[in-house]
Order: C-alpha cells, then structure tokens, then sequence
C-alpha cells in the first residue's frame, strides 16, 4: 500500500499498531494541522480518526473481493492543542457483513483526551 501522495503524507500521519482489533496513528500538531489561529483543525482530527477507522476496516475484510468506504464521522472535539503530537487509537464496536462501526479517540502526548469520534464504515464489493 503506498502512502505517499495521500492525506496522511500531507498531514504527517505515521501508522504505528496496525490490527484487526486497534490501529493507531500518530499525526503532528503544527503548521501542517492547524487552524488559522494556531489550534489542532478540528477537520485534521477528524481525518485522523476516519484514517485509523479505515484501516482497521480494512483488516477485517477480504481486500481482493471487498472495499471500505467512510459513511458517517462524527467527533466531539474535547481539548485544544498548539503543538506536539497526538495519537488516534481506533477500535472496533461492531463488525458487521455490510458495515463496521468504529470509536477513535484522540489523546496528547500526556494522554490528555482531545477528541473522541465514531465512524461507520460501509463494506461494499469491489469493482474492477
């Protein structure tokens, strides 16, 4: 699977646990991630947490027959954040044929809880 040129390249994301049951990535909070004020961009945290969600979509399918697709994220965003690091750890709520459910949270390098998502991921049949 090649990253470069992707979403994650451009916002910093690095993969570090990569399992059926938990993915975690990590992504930088700098000029890249933020918000004209100097924040962590709410929609950067939001595209943390749907990336970690797909992948661990993605480990539960059979990726020669199906592909995942994000349906639905939402997030409640919790803390502010102006620099260092944060980590979103996605773990499965339910693992349907069709559909998948996912809760992100995102915490700091304190593991101080910045924001919690969840996001549904359709389970469609691959196309050529």
């Amino acid at each position: 699977m090649d990253l470069n040129n992707t979403l994650m390249s451009a916002l910093g994301m690095e993969l570090e646990t990569y399992q059926k049951d938990c993915v975690i990535i990590t992504m930088p909070v700098d000029e890249r991630t933020h918000q004209p004020m100097g924040f962590l961009h709410g929609g950067a945290s939001v595209a943390l947490a749907e990336t970690a969600a797909s992948f661990g979509a993605y480990l539960n399918i059979d990726p020669d027959k199906q592909q995942v697709f994000g349906i639905e994220i939402n997030a409640n965003h919790i803390r502010s954040k102006r620099e260092g690091t944060v980590k979103g750890e996605a773990r499965p709520i339910h693992i349907g044929r069709n559909t998948m459910v996912w809760e992100i949270n995102i915490t700091d390098e304190n593991e101080q809880l910045i924001s919690v998502s969840r996001c549904t991921i359709g389970v469609v049949p691959k196309t050529k």
